[in-house]
C-alpha cells in the first residue's frame, strides 16, 4: 500500500485496525466524510485530529507525520495493559478485571457480595 502521503498512512491505520471509515471517525469523534476527506488528502490534517489518531490508536508521530518507522508505538493501548504489566497479571486476570468493570452496578455489587460472603468467613 502507498503510505506516501498523511492520507494514505491514516487510511493504512485504519486497514490495519480493521474499521471502517465511519467506525474510526466514530472513536475519534467525527462522522465518516471527514475521514474520507482526510484519506483523500482532500483537508489537512490538524494539529488535534493528529494527537487523536496517535492516542486513540497508539500510532507513531514519526509514522503519521513523516512515513517513517513502525506505525505502531510499543506502548500499552489502555489503562487496563498499562495495569496489567505493573502487577504482572496474567492474562486470565486481565480478563477477571476487564469483566468486572464492564459489568454494571447491581452485577458489580453482587459478585462483590458474593465474594465478600466466601472469602471472609
Amino acid at each position: 500500500m502507498d503510505t506516501s502521503s498523511i492520507g494514505a498512512r491514516i487510511k493504512a491505520i485504519r486497514l490495519e485496525k480493521k474499521l471502517n471509515q465511519e467506525s474510526f471517525g466514530k472513536r475519534l469523534g467525527v462522522g465518516k466524510t471527514a475521514i474520507s476527506k482526510l484519506e483523500k488528502n482532500e483537508r489537512n490534517l490538524t494539529e488535534q485530529m493528529g494527537k487523536l489518531i496517535m492516542n486513540e490508536f497508539n500510532v507513531s508521530y514519526a509514522y503519521l507525520m513523516e512515513g517513517k518507522g513502525d506505525m505502531f508505538d510499543d506502548l500499552p493501548e489502555t489503562l487496563l495493559d498499562e495495569l496489567a504489566d505493573e502487577y504482572h497479571l496474567t492474562d486470565i486476570q486481565k480478563k477477571l478485571v476487564k469483566t468486572f468493570l464492564e459489568l454494571d452496578d447491581e452485577q458489580k455489587d453482587a459478585l462483590t457480595t458474593l465474594l465478600e460472603k466466601t472469602f471472609t468467613k
